[in-house]
């Protein structure tokens, strides 16, 4: 009588039976199930689910009408196994010690999984940026970079944009900095602009690796890129930088959105029009040609590819059952719960998760920063042609680790990249 096998006894996510939507309380949800398949140490666990360090800093900041006000900012340092922290820093009103804790955490496993030889950082101020001036913004972006400067530094922790940050916070950081330091120090921050240090491709970068992560889904998937309709929620540095990369390979973006809101056409909207349309009106909602649509009817609607790029917990328990896209991939950090990971997994959606999806930014910052420890720069070309072939390798790694452990390509990615981290810290050991 022929006998059946059976399939790999599955671990048992440890999962609270209502959802918890704390990003930190999640990353490490998301942790211990990789923990599980890897069968770490106990001891090893705690190692590498506690953060090393955190600083939370106040900063005095002088605004424009001559009063003082005092804001909230933090880094953190959740591992430096593998090489120096390295993590953006986010200004947003709503910024607090856990969602900064879950990003560093976060970076840890995505310099993992793309085998670059970082840790992982993450810092934020409590702030509302869109209200403040440009000279406010200095102030007080100066004034956090001398509160975090005893625990940054080139070979220590990274800097670099996030979210309501960019190329100009980081000179500012960069230059006070190396005013402190009495010398200029170009790699200790990366997403800098060209002038001072800064490499060519960076801009692109998280949309450009995410677009090669797509790519490589779609050839698993057997599906054509080309005539692929994709909807892009968050129009900011990566999902607008990303609709023009999908339409440059003749995918069909039919959906984008920004905080205010979203816009639908079935036949198309073209990205460069869009980013002038938001560059003129705030927003993309309006744009002539398109009907309006909320941000919760785009996640949903039916189309090929789904790109979050904006804030952490957007697919849910809500809402994972009605999401119809064939390939979902993170261009956002945190964007999808664990919960709604194992529901679409059971609809067959092919999940590219963050840790992988929205990997080329620290890749190509990586890159800025190995241009800089040698003062010699590569052209744009070599840097694309550089992260094609990081994103390519990294995706089938995480793709052959999830087949190998019949598991769905998020715990493919962190079994990986745990894995790694487990490593490099078992053969160096602790101290003393």
């Amino acid at each position: 009588m022929a006998t059946v096998a059976k399939a790999a006894p599955q671990p048992i996510p440890r999962i609270a039976p209502r959802e918890d939507l704390n990003p930190y309380r999640i990353a490490q949800i998301q942790f211990d199930i990789a923990a599980e398949y890897l069968k770490l140490d106990p001891g090893l666990r705690q190692i590498l689910r506690t953060p090393k360090r955190i600083l939370e800093v106040s900063v005095p900041t002088k605004m424009d009408n001559g009063q003082i006000k005092v804001f909230t900012g933090f880094r953190v340092q959740h591992n430096i196994a593998r090489g120096p922290a390295k993590g953006g820093i986010r200004y947003h009103p709503a910024v607090t010690l856990d969602e900064v804790k879950a990003l560093a955490t976060w970076m840890t496993w995505k310099t993992a999984t793309v085998n670059i030889p970082f840790g992982g950082g993450k810092g934020g101020v409590i702030c509302d940026p869109k209200r403040m001036s440009k000279p406010e913004l200095e102030r007080m972006t100066r004034r956090f970079a001398s509160e975090i400067f005893p625990i940054i530094g080139p070979d220590q922790d990274i800097p670099a944009p996030d979210v309501y940050t960019d190329s100009q916070t980081m000179a500012w950081i960069m230059d006070t900095y190396s005013m402190t330091k009495g010398r200029t120090s170009l790699g200790v921050v990366t997403g800098k602009p060209i002038s001072i240090g800064g490499s060519e491709g960076r801009h692109e970068a998280t949309a450009r690796g995410c677009l090669v992560a797509v790519e490589e889904a779609c050839k698993v998937k057997k599906m054509s890129l080309r005539g692929a309709t994709v909807a892009i929620q968050g129009f900011g540095n990566a999902g607008s930088i990303a609709a023009r990369l999908f339409a440059e390979k003749k995918a069909r973006v039919v959906a984008i959105s920004d905080s205010r809101g979203g816009v639908f056409n079935s036949r198309g909207i073209d990205p460069m029009k869009a980013a002038r349309y938001k560059e003129r009106s705030g927003t993309v909602v309006g744009m002539p040609g398109t009907s309006r649509i909320s941000n919760d009817d785009l996640l949903t609607m039916k189309c090929d590819i789904l790109i979050p790029a904006a804030l952490e917990n957007v697919i849910t328990l809500n809402n994972a059952d009605q999401i119809k896209a064939k390939i979902v991939a993170e261009a956002a950090n945190g964007p999808t719960t664990p919960h709604a990971d194992e529901v679409l997994a059971r609809k067959g959606v092919t999940m590219i998760p963050d840790i992988l999806a929205n990997a080329g930014g620290v890749t190509v910052s990586y890159f800025e920063w190995v241009q800089d420890l040698q003062s010699f720069f590569w052209s744009e070309g070599e840097v694309n042609a550089k992260l094609e072939l990081v994103m390519r390798r990294a995706f089938h790694e995480v793709h052959e680790t999830a087949r190998k452990h019949r598991t769905h390509m998020r715990t493919g990615a962190y079994v990986l990249a745990v894995g790694r981290v487990a490593d490099a810290t078992l053969v160096r050991g602790l101290f003393p």
